[in-house]
């Protein structure tokens, strides 16, 4: 029988697919594809840090998350309050993380992510259980600290800065807990998550408890690129930690709530070198927000100015996009106008909902402030 939730026709097939696409890896797909044959409700969550505005890269976890609840799995977002203090976020102004959280349900419930069906979780209920703590000790007790200090990476911090605050070593172990504490078959983050999940899974074994199927998606360059670094070069944590698309750096991001005269303005500005694809994000926007957002059926319609030449070519998959701008039959300045006005035409009923939902509004002002000063 299937799980509660999904729809009946739905084959196991299906829901691998649904499950597994526009991702970058998943540990493992031999273990989803069993569990999803036993017929029981597989738990499923993501945690993401209450610690400012939500940008365009967070729309890549949130459509997958949509993903996973049209499959069947019974999802849970974790608020992770406490996680975003220990991590020094908003200046550790508890109220302020929690409109933070608040903010981004309003962004999930305006793109179409039915928030119905999705079990919300504050950290606050997982830290008020003595249970929790006796867990996470276990935890501790089970891993080295250099393993630990690995995982450090996940925070968005380079190991030397979080050595400055000892609380920083207990956030891996609070992440790797809060997946055995609420019982988890899948866990899905950004593949910046992925040594929280490995250590999750190593740790498993250790313990006898249930190990995580880890599902990693890609993570949003931010606008500036890798500057003069060779994109060949950079490796996943740089990336992850130095150039990832990030609302601490707001000039170098997008968010959904902007005009689309500003997302004009920023994409014009955007790192975009002729012919390379990789860690360049206005490839990127079209690959991981653009197709996935609007679905199947939808083609990047890329008009060239009279001037050279006229015409307009149609892209019909990532796939293709990145084989023709590799190929150089795309000039940079016509997909950053392609992309800029397809973003805001996708970005629109974020922007409705913002302005006709008063509490929406009143919290994103009042984030605005606090983060921006403005």
């Amino acid at each position: 029988m299937l799980p509660l939730g999904c729809r009946a026709w739905m084959d196991i097939e299906e829901r691998l697919r649904l499950i597994t696409r526009n991702t970058v890896e998943v540990v493992t797909v031999k273990e989803l594809r069993e569990k999803l044959e036993t017929g029981e409700k597989l738990k499923g969550y993501i945690g993401f840090e209450p610690s400012g505005l939500f940008h365009i890269g967070w729309l890549i976890w949130a459509y997958k998350v949509r993903d996973l609840v049209e499959a069947g799995i019974d999802f849970r977002i974790l608020e992770a309050t406490w996680h975003a203090w220990v991590n020094d976020k908003l200046g550790g102004d508890m109220e302020l993380i929690r409109k933070a959280a608040r903010h981004v349900r309003h962004v999930l419930e305006a793109i179409g992510v039915p928030v119905d069906r999705i079990k919300f979780v504050d950290a606050e209920e997982l830290v008020s259980d003595k249970d929790y703590w006796a867990l996470l000790l276990r935890v501790a007790k089970s891993n080295t600290l250099a393993r630990v200090r690995r995982a450090l990476t996940i925070m968005g911090r380079r190991m030397d800065e979080a050595e400055q605050d000892v609380s920083k070593l207990i956030y891996p172990l609070m992440q790797v807990t809060d997946i055995f504490y609420m019982d988890l078959d899948i866990a899905l983050g950004g593949t910046d998550q992925r040594k929280a999940h490995m250590l999750a899974r190593d740790t498993a074994e250790k313990l006898g408890l249930k190990k995580p199927i880890a599902i990693h998606t890609p993570l949003l360059t931010g606008l500036q690129g890798v500057g003069r670094m060779n994109p060949q070069e950079v490796d996943e944590d740089t990336h992850a930690v130095e150039f990832k698309m990030s609302k601490s750096k707001p000039e170098t991001a997008i968010f959904v709530f902007d005009s689309p005269e500003d997302i004009a303005r920023k994409i014009r500005r955007a790192y975009c070198p002729p012919k390379e694809t990789r860690f360049n994000p206005v490839v990127e926007i079209a690959k991981y927000i653009l197709f996935p957002g609007f679905g199947e059926g939808y083609a990047l319609v890329i008009e060239r100015p009279e001037r050279f030449g006229g015409g307009r070519i149609e892209v019909h998959s990532p796939e293709e996009l990145e084989k023709l701008y590799r190929e150089g039959r795309i000039h940079p300045l016509d997909l950053k106008n392609a992309v800029a006005r397809d973003l805001a035409k996708l970005l629109e009923p974020v922007r409705e909902y913002f302005e006709r939902n008063e509490e929406a509004k009143r919290i994103l002002e009042e984030l605005k402030e606090a983060v921006w000063g403005a």
